[in-house]
């Protein structure tokens, strides 16, 4: 099957409505006989195969939802297939029942776009279901109301359910409401940003709790008027900070867990304009070409298998990098971007011209504690982080503590630690005791973030203590300096951005005692020994490590340091340009005297 949405322009509410409906139309086959599981594939997750079906089901409703609201023609056959699902779904009785869930149940997740529907689509969604089955449906989703579940983004999910009974005239508790609110506050740190348990800060701020917030502003706004008036307040302070972590050509930073969601990237600026809120930075022009062009740069990646179905993995099928919740249907999380089909064809967002973001050279996020970096084109954004850091899920210390992350090169995640092209150590210092195993930077005993310096202290061994300072610097050159206090040798690799094997020519390396060197017609990739190193390599990593390439070329500097006291200075470059001239700004090496 053709990818039809890959020509898609994506130009008008009529080209998005086409959009959401094709990537809905290859599930209708794939429904159950009782339409209310969905097989999607055979690769497992955490949870049971019946809970994978169920997920499957529920999330397209993240886009039929809205269509529903926005009374788009091409949703009817799509709503007559999921209303005959969670009719059969919520019925006891019927062998497809979604069942008695329980404490920290994945359905528990899935039961928010049903509290969404309720909320913003009362006569549409929940009035529009046989009596028996409303009963049914009420019974089912307040199962939420008994169960415990994780204190982080999960709690929006009871109050988007609570919210939903409110709004259908059905019983619900406002002591549990009130609680889950206070809950979800002490995940607020201010100027927009909310942290997600246990310490991370990443797309789950802007597509879990603004999204939700969001819902809650548009549904309680003369109910609970001060708390939407804050919701949207703080939905505006973040809006020109998370607009920097998209390039000119729509591709976000890929950074953080749960990436398989894809395009739900966008997705809170689809519910920003859905509650109206917008910044001088970021007006409807800008806010519908930010979602619009992130949608068009993923519709021409290969992440479709040849049905049409989406598939586990970012810029390609890649079950590696997954988290252990993914199941086969859990990319379709990305469906809530399509939330803008609520609004009607005159609204300000649909009639905006598109208009890019003109974000800045450089920018300090102390809250996500990570400094933007944006090329003079504006095709190239790189993230510097400290500080974050995460312990329960796939592949942590790559998603979260790598010092640069790329819109252009991705990042890489090890297929082991033994070996360097096991390990795929991408923008890392790597460090072995035997020369064979490597570990890379995984927790901060302390950090600092600042426009100009990214500082952190971190110990990947007892033995070995690790001070380490970023600067980021003119033309996407970055300068890493590191201070080790090591009491015994170890063996140490320093990684690059990885570049891609893929394309239209060949890759050429460069390799010396002072540098390593990837260059292709679609970029190129340097490190540059300042001080400490022996020699460079260009490392060949395990196929499908890097998240947006499936074969990659990672420039690596390498030494064995003796016991004592030594100090390490590199410069890093990369470019989605190889012509660019790679001049090294003069301030690098005074930065690198300095340490």
């Amino acid at each position: 099957m053709d990818n039809v949405v890959q020509n898609n322009p994506l130009l008008t509410r009529e080209d998005v409505e086409r959009a959401a409906a094709d990537m809905i139309k290859p599930l209708l086959p794939l429904l159950s006989l009782g339409h209310a599981r969905l097989h999607l594939g055979e690769t497992g997750a955490v949870y049971s195969t019946a809970i994978a079906e169920m997920e499957a089901f529920a999330r397209p409703l993240w886009a039929i939802i809205p269509m529903l609201i926005g009374d788009c023609p091409a949703v009817a056959p799509l709503w007559e297939a999921w209303r005959k699902g969670i009719i059969n779904g919520v019925n006891p009785a019927h062998t497809e029942y979604w069942g008695a869930v329980e404490d920290y149940d994945q359905r528990l997740v899935e039961m928010a776009v049903f509290g969404m529907g309720m909320a913003l689509a009362p006569q549409q969604f929940f009035f529009s279901l046989p009596d028996e089955t409303r009963k049914q449906l009420y019974q089912w989703l307040d199962q939420i109301n008994h169960h415990d579940m994780p204190k982080n983004n999960w709690i929006f999910f009871r109050v988007l359910v609570n919210i939903g009974f409110r709004v259908c005239g059905l019983a619900y508790s406002q002591a549990q409401l009130e609680e889950d609110i206070a809950q979800i506050e002490t995940h607020y740190e201010g100027d927009g940003w909310y942290f997600d348990y246990p310490n991370q800060r990443d797309y789950y701020t802007l597509w879990a709790f603004h999204y939700y917030s969001l819902v809650y502003a548009v549904v309680m706004k003369e109910a609970d008027p001060e708390r939407a008036k804050r919701y949207r307040e703080r939905a505006a302070l973040i809006a020109g900070d998370f607009a920097c972590w998209f390039d000119e050509n729509g591709s976000a930073l890929p950074y953080g867990r749960s990436l398989t969601y894809r395009f739900a990237q966008s997705a809170f600026f689809a519910m920003a304009a859905v509650a109206g809120v917008t910044t001088e930075a970021v007006d409807y022009g800008v806010m519908k070409h930010l979602l619009l062009q992130n949608l068009r740069q993923w519709f021409h990646k290969p992440i479709f298998t040849r049905d049409g179905v989406l598939t586990i993995g970012y810029e390609y099928p890649n079950l590696l990098m997954a988290e252990g919740y993914n199941g086969p249907g859990s990319p379709y999380w990305a469906m809530k971007t399509f939330a803008c089909l609520a609004l009607p064809k005159n609204h300000p967002f649909w009639m905006a011209q598109e208009k890019p973001f003109a974000g800045p050279a450089r920018k300090c996020l102390p809250h996500a504690r990570m400094v933007i970096t944006r090329n003079r084109k504006g095709d190239h954004v790189i993230g510097y982080t400290a500080g974050n850091h995460a312990h329960e899920h796939a592949h942590d210390e790559a998603k979260y503590e790598k010092f640069a992350y790329s819109t252009v090169f991705g990042f890489s995640v090890p297929k082991a630690g033994k070996l360097l092209k096991d390990g795929a150590f991408d923008s890392v210092l790597a460090v072995s005791l035997d020369g064979d195993t490597y570990h890379p930077r995984y927790g901060c005993s302390s950090y600092e973030v600042t426009e100009g310096r990214i500082e952190s202290a971190w110990s990947p061994f007892p033995q070995v203590r690790i001070q380490t300072t970023i600067i980021p610097l003119a033309d996407q050159w970055h300068l890493r300096i590191h201070h080790l206090q090591c009491d015994c040798p170890v063996w140490i690799a320093e990684g690059g951005f990885a570049l891609a094997r893929e394309g239209n020519g060949t890759v050429k390396k460069m390799e010396d005692d002072q540098k390593a060197e990837a260059k292709a017609p679609w970029g190129v990739s340097v490190i540059r020994a300042l001080q400490g190193y022996e020699r460079g390599t260009v490392i060949t990593p395990e196929p499908n490590t890097n998240l947006m390439s499936p074969r990659t070329a990672l420039p690596t500097l390498l030494a064995k340091l003796p016991a004592g006291k030594t100090m390490l200075a590199c410069a890093v470059y990369a470019s989605p340009r190889s012509d660019a001239a790679m001049i090294l700004p003069k301030e690098a090496n005074q930065y690198a005297k300095l340490g």
